[in-house]
């Protein structure tokens, strides 16, 4: 079957912090760089500090379209990034995480905390029971995300997730590797439940 999954506006979940390691910025402006070059619009959580700052100031240098999605409360403390081409502010965080799934037309996971493991999760999770059609990867930068795949994995060998519904979620540490599975993607079948 000769199918690619289309994709204009790529959701990117990231670090309100930077990390401790110059390979988690230098991956967040290379993803940058890569969404502007190929026409893709980021959409994210509308920071402008830490990779989620670094990210977007990346896609608008190199002439990108940014959307920026930020919680009531995020942007009354002063959290967004000034220069986005839209902000859209929101009641709180389930509504923006599920206007980036609506807006986005596949999902990525740079480094991150509890927040950005959190939304990809999500994103995944909603993928298996009908209610999100897009590929979810993480970025594993230098193997940061290596507990979460083994994790996965240890759903599959206990019968909580199936290997086929695994095979779905994709780990690189490419960008074209990363976007061959996401083009290529295709969602799982959904689980027919019998009493």
């Amino acid at each position: 079957m000769n199918w690619r999954h289309i994709m204009q506006k790529i959701a990117v979940y990231c670090g309100a912090s930077t990390g401790n390691e110059p390979a988690y910025a230098d991956a967040t402006v290379a993803l940058g760089t890569w969404l502007a070059e190929h026409q893709l619009e980021l959409v994210y959580g509308g920071g402008g500090v830490g990779l989620m700052g670094l990210l977007a100031q990346t896609v608008l240098d190199h002439g990108g379209v940014v959307h920026g999605i930020m919680p009531q409360n995020l942007y009354d403390r002063g959290a967004a990034h000034p220069g986005l081409t839209d902000l859209e502010i929101v009641p709180n965080m389930s509504v923006r995480k599920q206007k980036m799934l609506a807006y986005a037309d596949g999902c990525i996971a740079l480094p991150g905390g509890p927040g950005t493991l959190e939304e990809i999760v999500e994103a995944f999770s909603w993928a298996r029971i009908g209610d999100n059609d897009n590929p979810c990867v993480f970025y594993d930068v230098n193997h940061y995300y290596r507990p979460i795949q083994d994790m996965f994995q240890a759903m599959v060998n206990t019968e909580f997730l199936t290997q086929a519904d695994f095979d779905k979620l994709g780990f690189f540490d490419s960008l074209p590797k990363m976007f061959q599975f996401m083009e290529n993607y295709e969602p799982p079948l959904i689980r027919q439940y019998t009493k």
